[in-house]
């Protein structure tokens, strides 16, 4: 369920240019990562009408997917809730992802034969840039998103 919304200067110029952001608080049971994907197309799609903002099919699948990919990990890994923010900017969309491990995961070398954990390294591929931080509690993972295509 969304724990907030709101806009917030992101330095670009003029009002259309904000960015906005929301929050969802993920409970970690059955559906948990639909409920994620659900929440992240539902709230691109009323950015991209009531912002206008230049989000294609390619930006609502590919931040789907890292949503997938994100919750996915914090459900499996991590005891407890999760906590899950996005943010649109003029260039990019933001996916952040908080849980309570603290430990910091790392995507494994390429291995065609290994069954799962590739979820990171999907992450990697397909983001514009990916940043992991230790939090006094847990950790946050931000995948950034380009909005133009590359």
């Amino acid at each position: 369920m969304p724990v907030g919304s709101h806009d917030d200067g992101d330095g670009c110029t003029g009002s259309d240019r904000h960015a906005i952001q929301t929050g969802f608080a993920i409970g970690g049971g059955d559906g948990c990562i639909a409920e994620a994907r659900h929440h992240a197309a539902a709230f691109l799609e009323r950015v991209r009408t009531e912002r206008r903002a230049p989000v294609t099919a390619r930006v609502l699948d590919l931040t789907q997917l890292v949503v997938s990919e994100l919750v996915t990990n914090a459900c499996k890994y991590a005891p407890g809730p999760a906590l899950m923010e996005l943010r649109v900017t003029c260039e990019t969309v933001d996916v952040i992802v908080w849980d309570s491990d603290p430990t910091v995961p790392e995507a494994h070398a390429a291995d065609a034969g290994r069954v799962g954990q590739h979820g990171l390294e999907i992450v990697k591929a397909v983001a514009q840039d990916l940043r992991i931080h230790a939090e006094p509690v847990g950790k946050r993972i931000t995948a950034r998103i380009a909005l133009a295509d590359p």
